[in-house]
């Protein structure tokens, strides 16, 4: 099953409520089949993004909202063909799986024939076909997830939006959706917003990723230019952990309480140059003898594939470093650690 799709275009459409701005005036392009992802505290005007883009909330005088050639500005969310699902998925319980999925191709008048063999093809998709005749309160919560996916692509929108359709489901279960729903939205093909605050669906999910805060846009990028060279130190402590490394700049080199580790490139003359960052997974732990830094553990916590360790000593805050998880450190124990040189960033 392959849906047409269209390319959206949102030009200075800002929100304000009852005399609050929440949103700031935004400029966006989404390429046609492309998923983009919305990541953010809660808040930040995500939410309120979608909902534009969806007809259900109108941008401030002067915002445009397009869908390839087309004005959509004013259009109600009924005739801008596009599918939502909601975060509580917003299911009928008087209809049976069957009857929420064709339920808009009623509405829509579709030939009773055309309409069955759309909805078969639905439920052969989500592996729903042995669950077609049942009750919505007999289904599990990833059943469920899946019958309101299918309800939302049953009547072939150019544009697919999700508001958080994960956010209730246990953390396995998640974890299983989301690849699910990773590999449908690329064989699917269709323009997909996809609203979440989870870094993890963001990073599976997104060809790119927006990352918002305060109402603002702080970085568009793919989810390893997001995650690697993060813009500012906002998008850098909402996507994933990161540590920092304060001291003095000497002949390109940061020294700081346990030892000094050189500049990133092209840092030497940027106003952050006193401080830089790393990934936990981006140090390793070496000889103190020979090591960049010198620490001490403070802690330790076993993650299964990997340990975290907390060093203190090494610099002024205390660092966060992933090893091997059949690392077994005391607390007290005297540590060096070194940092791949290509992961240090500078930030603004």
């Amino acid at each position: 099953m392959k849906l047409a799709s269209v390319p959206i275009t949102l030009t200075q459409c800002a929100k304000t409520f009852r005399g609050t701005r929440v949103l700031e005036p935004l400029d966006l392009h989404i390429d046609a089949g492309e998923t983009l992802v919305l990541l953010g505290p809660s808040g930040c005007g995500k939410t309120t993004t979608l909902r534009m883009i969806a007809g259900l909330e109108t941008p401030d005088a002067g915002g445009r909202i397009a869908f390839g050639d087309d004005d959509v500005t004013a259009l109600p969310i009924e005739k801008r063909q596009v599918g939502m699902v909601f975060q509580s998925y917003a299911l009928f319980p008087n209809l049976t799986v069957r009857g929420n999925i064709s339920y808009g191709l009623k509405i829509k008048r579709v030939p009773a024939e055309t309409a069955r063999q759309r909805v078969d093809e639905l439920l052969g998709m989500m592996r729903l076909t042995a669950h077609a005749d049942k009750p919505i309160d007999q289904l599990s919560g990833g059943q469920r997830q899946r019958v309101a996916l299918a309800r939302a692509l049953a009547v072939q929108p150019r544009v697919l939006l999700l508001d958080e359709p994960l956010t209730a489901l246990d953390a396995r279960l998640r974890d299983t959706l989301r690849s699910e729903m990773n590999t449908l939205l690329r064989e699917l093909g269709i323009t997909t917003v996809y609203v979440t605050h989870d870094q993890a669906e963001a990073m599976e999910l997104g060809d790119r990723i927006v990352v918002m805060s305060a109402g603002r846009i702080e970085q568009i990028g793919s989810p390893r230019e997001i995650y690697y060279r993060p813009a500012n130190r906002t998008v850098a402590q909402f996507v994933g952990t990161i540590n920092r490394l304060a001291g003095e700049r000497r002949d390109g080199m940061l020294s700081t309480t346990g030892g000094a580790v050189p500049l990133p490139a092209g840092s030497v003359h940027a106003n952050s140059a006193h401080e830089i960052f790393f990934r936990p997974e981006d140090a390793y732990l070496a000889d103190p003898a020979h090591a960049q830094l010198r620490g001490h553990i403070e802690s330790t916590a076993f993650l299964g594939e990997r340990t975290r360790l907390t060093i203190g000593g090494a610099a002024p805050d205390a660092l966060l470093i992933d090893v091997a998880g059949r690392v077994e450190l005391a607390r007290g124990t005297p540590v060096g650690i070194s940092i791949t040189q290509d992961a240090l960033i500078a930030l603004s």
